[in-house]
């Protein structure tokens, strides 16, 4: 018998080889300083020739000349020799730019433009091995859950108000609500009302108080609101990090109420501290329609009970009273008006919600404007010490009109486009920190440790690939050879899906590889171990070859599967770094498998599967 694979076999494996060496090949590549110059807010559209002209100017005016630039969506990206151009280049961009852009240095892949189209990129480095800020934050749930109970208390107040229900009184305690009636029968008509009105929470009658009514929240809603204020805390924080100039920062959530924040490249703990813990709101005000806002911005004199903004370059009026603010919002989602143009769909929890709805009704037709507000704070030296110097602020986001009074659950219309209206509901969302948060773990990894990492991660997978390959080729002969090709295959093809993913390599990532290099090679050993049993059994080369993958296979999957259950394990209960490992684990399987098994194959095949042997080069 011969050893041939079908066309379509080695077809596919050659297209899988020529895939890997490409996704693979951005890794050889060495990075560029470069500095990224985008809109501080995600709503603000701007020109990007303009910008891109104004931005040569600078440059040019300080005798710095970028390599290259590059437009991408809503980022001019400016590309330098050396991070000492990239840094001065940052500083004049970040004072002559102002507040209305984030100029953010980053290094960039020096790969081709044709890699970076069909999706081909780099692996992004982690923490351990570029170096920068770890923060663990903690958020204080139980926090929210109070102010929440205090709006659930002034909402139920004002509801048993207006349906003329009496009651004695109303107290919030920590997760429930207790309210007091002065009979039974006032109880059992607030319990009918209130149901209908609040369904996230469970209303019962004290056991020990029949004139009782507990209002307690439901474990399903209070999981909800749990997960809710975790992403919407994640979402801020990506947003406050762009301020720091960090281009890829890892926020990730560990547990029920932690969050991970890695800032690659940056040093300094104060300011990021200042940035991720500040504070920022949304505001709903009425426009002022009763005055002339041009007339105001010329006198530059703003009439009583009003405050003067800039919207898409023209001034307007708004009324300083406050309607509503953002910790009255619980969710925002982009969808659709009743003709079909985007909108976003706004429910408020927080209180509030009853004064919103009776001023929105007594303004119909009119403008309702929202100031996203946040409080930022600059570093001063006095006396030889650093004070910080809060300011405030404020920008109009969105300007729409009434079309009825608003309840909880209500439109923002008048938006321009579906992203319009997606960057809307993400400032909506992530616009305040819902919760307070707290650092409970901080620490700094230098960046010339970050390069160590790097130097003694990839001495050990050098010397790993090494020594497998002269035990290979030494001990298997040319069997061993074709094993040492398909490790190295196994490698680029890790290299590439790793790549492809845009998974974040850190230092036991690196030991994922490692120890992938060492078990790659154990299919081939079971596999060429049984192709001897057989050739000492007296089974002819060929049909030697066939049984020894057909009859090793069960064994290669069974140990593969046992490992890979494990990694999943890891990946399931682990955080961070433990994670990193289990996914580098896996894929390394995955491709170990392909490698030692189909490849190898293939090769063997090649060499010795088209023509009758008296003997199979497999070493001593």
């Amino acid at each position: 018998m011969l050893n041939k694979y079908p066309l379509w076999k080695n077809v596919l494996l050659i297209v899988l080889l020529v895939l890997g060496f490409i996704y693979a090949a951005p890794n050889l590549f060495p990075e560029q300083p470069a500095v990224q110059i985008s809109p501080s807010t995600a709503i603000m559209h701007v020109n990007l020739e303009a910008l891109q002209s104004n931005v040569n100017k600078l440059m040019k005016g300080a005798q710095i000349f970028p390599t290259h630039e590059e437009l991408n969506q809503q980022t001019l990206i400016l590309r330098f020799n050396n991070t000492d151009t990239q840094l001065k280049a940052k500083d004049i961009l970040s004072s002559s730019l102002g507040d209305d852009y984030t100029v953010a240095v980053n290094l960039l892949s020096s790969a081709p433009r044709w890699m970076r189209t069909i999706g081909a990129s780099p692996m992004k480095l982690g923490l351990d091995l570029r170096g920068g800020v770890y923060f663990a934050l903690e958020v204080d749930i139980n926090n929210l859950i109070a102010q929440r109970m205090q709006g659930l208390a002034k909402n139920i107040s004002e509801n048993l108000q207006q349906a003329r229900i009496r009651y004695l009184d109303l107290t919030p305690k920590e997760k429930q609500l207790s309210i007091f009636f002065r009979d039974t029968s006032s109880l059992m008509q607030a319990k009918s009302l209130l149901q209908q009105q609040f369904p996230a929470f469970e209303f019962s009658q004290a056991i020990d108080n029949p004139k009782q009514l507990r209002v307690v929240w439901l474990e399903q809603g209070l999981n909800n609101l749990r997960q809710l204020t975790i992403d919407q805390t994640i979402n801020t924080l990506r947003n406050r990090i762009n301020e720091l100039g960090v281009a890829e920062p890892i926020v990730q959530q560990q547990g029920n109420n932690r969050i991970l924040v890695d800032l690659p490249g940056v040093q300094d703990i104060a300011r990021a501290q200042q940035i991720l813990g500040g504070t920022a709101t949304i505001e709903f005000r009425l426009v002022d329609t009763l005055h002339d806002p041009h007339l105001a911005q010329v006198n530059n004199i703003s009439p009583a009970g009003s405050q003067l903004y800039q919207y898409e370059n023209q001034p307007v009026l708004l009324n300083k009273q406050v309607i509503l603010t953002g910790n009255s919002i619980t969710d925002a989602s982009t969808s659709f008006d009743e003709s079909g143009r985007s909108a976003v769909s706004i429910s408020l929890g927080g209180g509030g919600e009853s004064y919103f709805h009776q001023v929105t009704g007594e303004n119909v037709g009119k403008p309702l404007a929202i100031v996203y507000v946040e409080t930022k704070s600059s570093i001063k030296v006095v006396n030889g010490k650093m004070i910080h110097i809060p300011r405030k602020v404020e920008r109009i986001i969105s300007i729409a009109r009434i079309q009825t009074a608003l309840p909880p659950n209500f439109q923002v219309t008048g938006l321009t486009n579906p992203q319009e209206a997606l960057n809307l509901s993400l400032l909506l969302r992530a616009g305040a920190l819902p919760a307070p948060i707290y650092v409970v773990e901080q620490r700094t990894i230098g960046p010339q440790l970050g390069a160590e990492n790097i130097h003694k991660g990839v001495i050990s997978i050098v010397v790993g690939f090494i020594l497998a390959v002269v035990f290979m080729a030494a001990y298997y002969g040319v069997f061993g050879v074709i094993a040492d090709i398909a490790l190295a295959v196994n490698l680029i093809l890790l290299v590439a899906l790793l790549s492809l993913l845009g998974m974040t390599l850190t230092l036991p990532g690196m030991a994922g590889i490692v120890l992938t290099v060492g078990m790659a090679v154990d299919a081939n050993v079971l596999i060429f171990e049984r192709i001897r049993e057989e050739l000492r059994s007296g089974v002819s080369p060929q049909s030697s070859i066939h049984a020894g993958y057909d009859r090793a296979l069960i064994t290669i999957v069974d140990a593969n599967v046992t490992t890979l259950i494990v990694a999943l394990i890891l990946f399931g209960v682990g955080t961070g770094s433990i994670k990193g490992f289990a996914v580098t684990l896996t894929i390394g399987l995955l491709t170990s498998m392909l490698t030692g098994i189909m490849i190898t194959r293939a090769l063997i095949n090649a060499c010795c599967g088209g023509r009758p042997l008296k003997r199979l080069p497999i070493g001593i």
